[in-house]
C-alpha cells in the first residue's frame, strides 16, 4: 500500500464511469464490440484513456472487475497496467458503500479522488472522519459515464492540492 509520498491517487470504477449504462450506441463515434466479447465494451470511449493519463495523479483500478480491468479495459483505453485495489471480504450492510473502507485503507492518508457512480453522502461523511488526507468523492452519472464536466471538476480539485 502506498504511503503519504507521491502524487494523489485516482481510484477508478469501470461500470458506470467508463462503461455508461445510457444509450446503447455507446460513445459518439463508438464501435461495435467484437463478436464473443462483452457487448457493453463498445461503450468504452478510448479517448477517456488520454484524458485520464493527463491528470496529475496515479490511476488505480477500484472496481469489481479487479485484475480483469488491466486485461480488458486498459487496452481499450490505451492505458498501461494499473495497480488494482484488492477488496477485503466484507459482510457490512447499511448506507456505506462496500468499497469505502477499503479505499481509505489503501490510500493510507494519501490524497485521493474516487470516481464511481454509487457514492453517497454516507461515504463522504465516513471518509471525512476516517481519512487523514484530502479526498474528493466524485459521483458520475452512470447513464452518461465520465463527461467533460467530470474531468473539469476532477482536474480543478487536483490542481488545488
Amino acid at each position: 500500500m502506498p504511503g503519504f509520498a507521491g502524487r494523489p491517487l485516482l481510484f477508478l470504477d469501470v461500470d458506470g464511469p467508463l462503461i455508461p449504462f445510457g444509450a446503447p450506441g455507446g460513445y459518439a463515434g463508438g464501435r461495435a464490440a467484437s463478436s464473443g466479447a462483452n457487448p457493453l465494451l463498445g461503450r468504452v470511449d478510448p479517448l477517456q484513456g488520454v484524458r485520464l493519463s493527463a491528470l496529475p495523479c496515479e490511476l488505480v483500478w477500484a472496481t469489481s472487475w479487479m485484475g480483469d480491468a488491466n486485461e480488458v479495459i486498459s487496452p481499450l483505453l490505451g492505458l498501461p497496467e494499473l495497480p488494482v485495489v484488492e477488496w477485503p471480504e466484507s459482510d457490512e450492510e447499511g448506507a456505506l458503500h462496500w468499497k469505502t473502507r477499503g479505499l481509505v485503507g489503501w490510500a493510507d492518508g494519501r490524497a485521493f479522488v474516487w470516481v464511481d457512480d454509487e457514492i453517497t453522502d454516507a461515504d463522504r461523511d465516513w471518509v471525512s472522519v476516517h481519512h487523514r488526507g484530502r479526498a474528493l468523492l466524485h459521483c458520475v452519472d452512470a447513464r452518461r459515464g465520465l463527461t467533460d464536466s467530470d474531468f473539469v471538476a476532477i482536474g480543478d480539485w487536483l490542481a488545488r492540492l
